[in-house]
This record gives structure tokens, C-alpha cells and sequence, in this order.
């Protein structure tokens, strides 16, 4: 049978929950079973979703509230949402006491960071050294940005090899991995593009959105079929 993957949603569109499109049909085509699991207020729902789900999938979004990684606000920092973030921290943490498989892309990379204790750049132009756009302005998302260059060793490296071609939407960047956190991939200017959690058998976080090239890219298919077969193996246990 099919890993149950759960995707955790994005945040809130006025009162919807939401999560785009790409992040559910790259879990189908990597041959999981995408459920969608929305925000709530209940340690016993998120316990539940962690038994419920083989694997776990965080999505992109607005930016973490600066005070949960121990800042005040700084200029370039942008809408937040202290209720998603308190949540998928929350539940990250739930996760990885749990062992099981994930995922996390762009702003899943960041709170994957915090749940560790980790610490965000609340904009790129705050980094104390000349660095890339990384926001790009292509009319399609599966375009490519720019260059990043995996570790030896890493989990990333073994799914996507050591030199990727990447988009790029991101004004935030983490600044602390995090405890138990290694950092997996750079892009040229020194940003943190992946991490990974030490000792766990696959806790992943990448600063681009391979969702959006899963179509165009066999290293990007290449990622969620490693996290889809840790899924696998997780719920054959």
C-alpha cells in the first residue's frame, strides 16, 4: 500500500486553509498518499496525525514570528502568523521524537530549524556579506536561479548529487541550524540551502521549491522518491 504522506497546509487565505497544488501532486507522482492536515489546537489531534501519517511534507509560506527563535522584529521581516507557526513547530517536534521521514521546503526548512532550536535571517540583506537575489522574477516557477552545492555525505547529496541548478523564492535564510542540525547545501554566496537532522533517518529541509520542478527535473523527482521510500520503509515496520 501507498505511504500515507501527511502535508502539512501553508497557513491561512482569510478563512481558508490552504495548500498548493504542486506540493500534493509531487507526492502522487512520487507514488505517495497525500493527505492535506490543517491547523488545529489540540495536542491530541497532533498526536494523532503522527500515528496516522508515514511521512510528513511541510510547505512554503509567510515568514515565522521573530520572538519564537529569540528576536525582536528587524526591517525586512514580513506577515506572520503566530498561530501556523506555534502549530507546525509543534508538530515538527512531535515528528522528529517520532523518527519518521520529512520533508521540509522553504519556509519548512526554517521551522525545521526553530523546532531545533535554530535561528532565521529575517532578510537576506541582513547577512553581513554580499549576497544573490533570491527572490527571482521568472515568469514560470520551474525556472532555475542559480547553483548550490551539497556536502559529502549528506542526504541530499545521495538524491540530487553535488551540484544542483535551483529556483529561488526565499527573502529569509537560516542563520542557526539548530541543535542536532548539520548544514547539507550552500548556494555560491555562503546562504544555507539544505540541512538535515543528525541521526535521523530522514529529516530533510531545503530552501527551494522542488514541487515546482518535479516535471522538469529528474534530481528534483529524484528527492521526493528518497523521501517517499523512507515512507515506505517506515510504514512497513
Amino acid at each position: 500500500m501507498e505511504p500515507r504522506i501527511g502535508i502539512i497546509v501553508c497557513g491561512f487565505s482569510e478563512n481558508r486553509q490552504f495548500v498548493t497544488n504542486p506540493y500534493i501532486q509531487s507526492v502522487r507522482y512520487a507514488r505517495g498518499l497525500p493527505l492535506v492536515l490543517p491547523i488545529v489546537r489540540s495536542d491530541h489531534i497532533l498526536e494523532e496525525y503522527v500515528r496516522l501519517c508515514d511521512g510528513f511534507l511541510f510547505c512554503g509560506g509567510e515568514d515565522i514570528t521573530p520572538l519564537l527563535f529569540g528576536e525582536e522584529p528587524k526591517n525586512g521581516n514580513g506577515s506572520t502568523d503566530i498561530t501556523v507557526d506555534l502549530f507546525q513547530i509543534r508538530l515538527m517536534k512531535q515528528i522528529l521524537a517520532s523518527r519518521k521521514p520529512v520533508l521540509a521546503i522553504c519556509r519548512g526548512m526554517q521551522v525545521l530549524s526553530v523546532a531545533c532550536g535554530g535561528s532565521i535571517w529575517q532578510d537576506i540583506s541582513l547577512i553581513p556579506a554580499r549576497t544573490l537575489d533570491h527572490m527571482q522574477k521568472t515568469k514560470n516557477r520551474s525556472d532555475v536561479s542559480h547553483r548550490i552545492y551539497t556536502e559529502r555525505g549528506s542526504l541530499l547529496r545521495k538524491s540530487v548529487g553535488s551540484l544542483l541548478y535551483v529556483n529561488s523564492f526565499h527573502h529569509q535564510a537560516v542563520n542557526s541550524p539548530g541543535k542536532n542540525v548539520t548544514v547539507s547545501a550552500h548556494a555560491q554566496d555562503g546562504t544555507i540551502e539544505g540541512i538535515e537532522v543528525k541521526s535521523h533517518p530522514f529529516a530533510v529541509g531545503v530552501q527551494w521549491h522542488p514541487e515546482c520542478m518535479y516535471r522538469t527535473s529528474p534530481e528534483m523527482r529524484g528527492l521526493f522518491h528518497e523521501f517517499i521510500s523512507h515512507a515506505l520503509i517506515n510504514r512497513a515496520q
